[in-house]
């Protein structure tokens, strides 16, 4: 292996990043007069097409929280990890023929909107502070941390804190640009991520086939994995025994088997693709139909991603397993991604490397521009400056963008969040999950239960968040470690703890059940309830077809690896 970069391992990185820039500096200038309005700025007053809207959103979503993260939990589960990917799939056919037409009859720009129309104004700021906080020291940190770790591994280990700075003012300058700027780049941007992916992959499976002497062929190395970790393919990992290891024991912990598919699992789905600014910004300006071929074309796009973000981690972990991969012995499970790439020949370097950056800098705009959006329509126009013009909000939103990088940057500098002991992926998934089931309570319900009042709302995003807390913290303390609810694991560490997916499941079920009983005392119907009728939720020959197809490459998939 070697780290160093080569000519055309910079030429590439630079035509990248010249063709990425170039493009957005002309989706810029082609509506410069209109980047004063609100709409434009925030939502590309619906310009977007279904294949910008569905490149945008996986763009979006993967970044080094999969490349790095996922991967990581490739190297340690195996393809289990996978759920998150493929459940997001059918979670996203739930979001386009169940979700999306309620926010575009309503006219809903922000999630903090939809809360204040639904529910009252107290909600609405509630959740707003919750979503900057989550997005500010939760995505925007962990993104960078893991990122800055990734391609720092695969130029040598010397530059963190450079490759740190370079990604953020990259991510900026789409980001300013506003979200037309972040959705037509984002094409680009999942174009290389998806091509560099699969070259990755498939680099690192004929490493595999020829460290194992069967010549240079990915679909021997492909065979070598199946066959010298079988345990790594199986996409439900057996309940923990008397008798289990520790690290059985760990991998439970992250992904609890069949039992996750009755809990938490949907949660962070749903709640992610259907309830999440950052995501559903990408639909919120266009039309039914456009906006649901989108979100189907990225659940299609979704059904390939642990192909590019997970097998190099098991590839990892045969390599390593097989004496080949030394330096990851005690360390991180992290760096798989890296010490696969350390692999690569000198000048496909610059391919990965910018696969990585798209994945990154996409991530990193998209959640800029969620911010600035929340705290400019939502905190800042409401309760700052009602009589700001447009043109006044659109250079808040620019100025919240650069303030929020320049707080994940503070935070990330030194990693005083603790990212990289955590484990970056789950990191992500574990403390997003402590409002998760709050939030995703609050909305279903608002949305499909005429009866739910603001009282309820509130009263949920606490009790969500107190409950989340309580299961993952105190619940085996307190409780024990068998109960008819739970079964507590020794973590390791000292302590017992619940699977944080299971821990989210009990959290939303209670919530929900806080939230029925307070909201029997109100009105049959809210006040504020939207109108549903079934014509709303009526869809094309063309959008069944693509659930359809949908549903029968994810029931192989599941057979083939059960």
């Amino acid at each position: 292996m070697n780290h160093s970069l080569v000519l055309a391992d910079y030429l590439v990185c630079i035509i990248y990043f010249l063709i990425v820039a170039g493009y957005g500096f002309w989706v810029y200038n082609q509506k410069k007069k209109a980047v004063t309005d609100t709409k434009d700025f925030f939502l590309a007053e619906g310009s977007l097409t279904w294949w910008a809207i569905g490149a945008s959103l996986i763009a979006s979503n993967i970044s080094a929280e999969q490349f790095i993260g996922m991967s990581g939990e490739g190297f340690f589960v195996g393809i289990a990890v996978a759920a998150y990917e493929w459940i997001a799939a059918i979670a996203l056919i739930i979001i386009a023929v169940w979700f999306i037409p309620i926010y575009l009859k309503n006219k809903i720009y922000t999630m903090p909107q939809f809360l204040k129309t639904r529910y009252n104004e107290t909600v609405a700021l509630i959740m707003a502070g919750f979503w900057l906080f989550l997005y500010i020291f939760v995505n925007l940190t962990s993104i960078l941390y893991l990122g800055a770790v990734a391609i720092n591994g695969l130029v040598g280990g010397e530059s963190l804190h450079v490759i740190m700075l370079g990604l953020a003012i990259f991510a900026l300058v789409i980001t300013l640009g506003g979200m037309k700027v972040i959705g037509y780049t984002d094409v680009i941007q999942v174009g290389v991520l998806i091509i560099g992916g699969l070259a990755t992959t498939y680099l690192a499976l004929t490493i595999v086939s020829e460290k194992f002497g069967l010549g240079s062929s990915a679909l021997e190395g492909f065979k070598v994995l199946m066959k010298d970790a079988p345990d790594h393919f199986h996409m439900i990992i057996d309940k923990p025994g008397p008798d289990s290891t520790q690290e059985h024991i760990n991998k439970y912990l992250v992904l609890p088997g069949i039992a996750m598919y009755f809990a938490g699992q949907w949660i962070v789905n749903l709640n992610y693709w259907g309830c999440n600014q950052y995501i559903t910004q990408r639909a919120l300006g266009a039309d039914l139909q456009t906006a649901r071929t989108g979100i189907l074309f990225a659940g299609f796009l979704k059904l390939m991603m642990p192909i590019i973000v997970m097998l190099p981690g098991i590839a990892a972990y045969v390599l390593y397993k097989n004496g080949h991969l030394p330096q990851l012995e005690g360390g991180s499970k992290d760096g798989a991604y890296s010490a696969i790439l350390g692999f690569l020949p000198s000048g496909l370097k610059g391919l990965s490397i910018a696969a990585l950056t798209a994945a990154i800098v996409a991530s990193l705009a998209g959640k800029a521009n969620s911010i600035s959006t929340i705290f400019t329509l939502d905190i800042y126009k409401k309760y700052i400056d009602g009589a700001a013009n447009e043109k006044k909000l659109v250079w808040v939103g620019r100025l919240s963008v650069v303030v929020s990088m320049i707080v994940a940057l503070i935070f990330t500098w030194e990693d005083l969040l603790g990212i990289g002991g955590e484990g970056g992926f789950t990191f992500i998934q574990k403390y997003t999950g402590f409002i998760s089931p709050g939030v995703f309570a609050m909305f279903i319900l608002g949305m499909f239960w005429k009866r739910t009042t603001g009282a309820a709302a509130i009263a949920g995003v606490v009790t969500g968040f107190a409950l989340s807390v309580f299961f993952n913290q105190m619940a085996p303390q307190l409780l024990g470690n068998e109960t008819f609810l739970y079964t507590a694991y020794p973590n390791g560490k000292g302590g017992y703890e619940i699977p944080f997916l299971i821990c989210m499941g009990l959290s939303f079920l209670f919530t929900v059940l806080v939230m029925v009983i307070m909201s029997l005392s109100g009105p049959k119907i809210n006040p504020k309830s939207f109108d549903i009728d079934a014509e709303m939720f009526r869809v094309k020959p063309s959008t069944t077809i693509m659930i359809i197809m949908t549903f029968l490459i994810l029931a192989a998939l599941y057979v083939k690896f059960w």
